[in-house]
């Protein structure tokens, strides 16, 4: 889908050859802490903003050779609600399809479908202000469904929601994978990464750090298991000494608790040095990934 992209901001590199790829019924997580280019990437791929270099490809279209083309195979749920306060819900859609040329085909009869799928019906003839914040996410991606897309594009789609809200959402996320649409998400929310996307591509400072699926992306980026332990312990300098000299990153502290990734022989390490202390562990989680990332930028 986008190969070698390549975005400048006052002479700064934000995304350094950049490349992604989403198929048909595949969500695409893209992660990375604030600043790690996701939010650029996405743009250059709807297009809203040009690539310095790169090629972009939506449905086998080159988005520099026909742009209009490619933008009809893409839809864009950004974070932000930016709806008409001034229309109905149903209207706001109706305005949506009115974009298009040539407009989409029995736009109605769409309109009706996402109303009823997206259990927006009973709210066809309110304002969306009036609505709770599932609701207005309900409507912002089905108003990006409007023209029967491809691949849509769902930056940060559940930010302020309750978990009942973020859950609703997630579901409706399945089932248009189900029905075959490719999907690229951008999120902050570790869980939702991990529940939802098929594949996982990191950036860091621009750049892609590690691709692949969940596990395999942890294995790469943190380690095979993740020690827990009480940061009072007395211990626990002499658990910070032992990972500096084994070469291992600084442990990270995460409330009263240390963490520290191992491999396996360094587990074995650790529990011949410490058998006495008192210690969880468990698998890396995508949460670990996270805090990793931050720790480097």
């Amino acid at each position: 889908m986008a190969t070698g992209l390549v975005k400048q901001f006052a002479g700064r590199r934000v995304v350094d050859n950049v490349g992604l790829r989403c198929q048909s019924g595949q969500v695409l997580g893209l992660l990375g802490t604030n600043g790690a280019g996701k939010t650029t990437t996405l743009r250059m791929c709807y297009g809203f903003l040009q690539p310095d270099m790169g090629t972009i490809r939506i449905a086998g279209i080159d988005r520099r050779v026909d742009p209009e083309a490619a933008a009809r195979r893409v839809g864009v749920c950004t974070q932000d609600d930016t709806f008409d306060t001034d229309f109905t819900v149903r209207d706001n859609l109706l305005q949506m399809g009115r974009y298009f040329r040539p407009r989409p085909k029995a736009v109605k009869a769409q309109i009706a479908a996402l109303l009823e799928r997206f259990g927006l019906d009973r709210y066809a003839n309110a304002k969306p202000d009036t609505l709770s914040g599932g609701y207005r996410r309900r409507l912002m991606i089905a108003r990006a469904l409007i023209h029967k897309p491809q691949l849509l594009f769902l930056d940060e789609p559940t930010t302020g929601l309750d978990p009942q809200a973020r859950l609703e959402v997630w579901e409706l996320i399945d089932a248009l994978r189900r029905d075959g649409l490719g999907i690229v998400l951008t999120t902050h929310y570790m869980d939702e990464a991990e529940r939802l996307s098929d594949e996982l591509l990191v950036l860091r400072e621009g750049r892609v750090v590690a691709s692949g699926q969940s596990q395999a992306v942890l294995g790469d980026l943190v380690g095979e298991h993740m020690l827990v332990l009480d940061v009072h312990d007395p211990a626990t300098p002499a658990v910070r000494v032992w990972a500096q000299q084994a070469g291992l990153p600084e442990p990270a502290q995460v409330l009263s608790h240390l963490h520290i990734a191992l491999d396996g022989p360094g587990l074995a390490r650790f529990s011949n040095q410490f058998g006495d202390l008192r210690f969880e562990v468990r698998p890396p989680t995508l949460d670990d990934l996270f805090l990793k990332l931050a720790r480097k930028s």
